[in-house]
């Protein structure tokens, strides 16, 4: 059972930022619509175009536009900000997630 915000009934905190969710989220759709992303991280929309910002600003997301919508790339060899995750990618971040959607460059 999830709330508005994403999280499981009853629960105030989570394991991953929306960050991450949404880094998730477009390692698993890369044409993903944002309304969808901030639907399933349980955002607004509006917070979730801010993610994406940071994320591509970031060099962890390139975002593309294929016609009316955007395509996003994550680069997978992207080193974790975190000094806890010093010598870790991102790539293993969504691997041990179970990201199932096709692979990014």
């Amino acid at each position: 059972m999830s709330s508005d915000n994403g999280t499981l009934s009853g629960e105030s905190w989570t394991f991953l930022t929306n960050h991450a969710q949404v880094l998730l989220c477009l390692a698993s759709d890369p044409s993903v619509r944002m309304r969808d992303v901030a639907e399933s991280v349980g955002i607004t929309e509006r917070a979730a175009q801010r993610i994406v910002a940071d994320l591509v600003e970031g060099g962890y997301v390139q975002r593309v536009r294929v016609g009316r919508r955007n395509r996003y790339t994550v680069d997978r060899g992207h080193a974790m900000r975190h000094t806890a995750q010093v010598g870790h990618e991102i790539g293993t971040l969504i691997d041990v997630l179970g990201h199932d959607g096709p692979a990014a460059a």
